[in-house]
C-alpha cells in the first residue's frame, strides 16, 4: 500500500519556476502548484457523485468575506456544500461587483439574508490608492478599479453595510449583518451598523 502524505507550507518556504510559479513535487514529480491542483481535481472527480442539489443555497444566505487564505468559511460558520452563496475579494469589500453577484444571488437564487466578513491583519490596511499609480506606472495604464484600502477594519465593514442597504438593486436589506474574524482566535466579533 503506497500512502502519499501532501505537506502544506506558506509559499515563502517552497521553490518557484519561472515568473515565480511554485513547483511542487519531490523525486520523480515536477510541475507547478496548478498542475498539482489539476491531479487533484483528477482524484476528487474519480470518486465524485452529483449531489442532486439545486443552485438555491439552502440557508437562503450569502456571506461576502476577503479572499485571505487563513478564512477557512464552511469551517468557521458550520456551513455544507450548498447551505450559502460565498462572494471573495480582496478585503470582502463589496464593491459594485460584490453587488452584482448579490443581485444575482437575491433575485435570481432565492437568498434572503447577508453576512459580510472582514478580518483582523487584512492586506488592505497596509495599502493605500498609491497602488495603483504604482500600476500605472509599471504598465501604462491606470486600473478602473479603487483599491478600497482602508486603516479602521469596524468602520470599513459598517461602510460593506451600508452598501449593501441602500442598494437600489437588492430586494431584502433588512438581514444585513457585518463581523469582524480574528485569525489568531477563530472568532467572530460582530460589528454594530450605527
Amino acid at each position: 500500500m503506497t500512502i502519499t502524505v501532501i505537506v502544506m507550507t506558506t509559499s515563502a518556504s517552497v521553490p518557484t519556476g519561472p515568473e515565480g510559479a511554485i513547483r511542487t513535487g519531490g523525486a520523480g514529480e515536477d510541475g507547478t502548484v496548478t498542475d498539482r491542483l489539476v491531479k487533484a481535481n483528477a482524484r476528487y472527480a474519480a470518486d465524485f457523485t452529483d449531489p442532486g442539489m439545486d443552485a438555491r443555497p439552502v440557508l437562503r444566505v450569502a456571506v461576502v468575506a476577503c479572499m485571505d487564505a487563513r478564512l477557512d468559511l464552511h469551517a468557521a460558520l458550520g456551513l455544507e456544500l450548498g447551505d450559502c452563496h460565498t462572494i471573495r475579494n480582496a478585503g470582502g469589500v463589496v464593491t459594485d461587483d460584490v453587488l452584482r453577484s448579490l443581485t444575482i444571488s437575491q433575485r435570481a437564487l432565492g437568498t434572503r439574508s447577508v453576512a459580510l466578513i472582514h478580518h483582523t491583519g487584512c492586506g488592505l490596511e497596509s495599502l493605500t490608492e498609491e497602488f495603483r499609480h504604482d500600476l500605472e506606472m509599471e504598465v501604462g495604464q491606470r486600473p478602473a478599479w479603487a483599491v478600497e484600502s482602508f486603516r479602521d477594519v469596524d468602520q470599513d465593514v459598517r461602510q460593506s453595510m451600508q452598501r449593501v442597504r441602500t442598494s437600489p438593486f437588492l430586494l431584502h436589506t433588512d438581514d444585513v449583518r457585518g463581523f469582524v474574524f480574528d485569525v489568531k482566535t477563530g472568532l467572530l466579533r460582530e460589528i454594530d451598523p450605527a
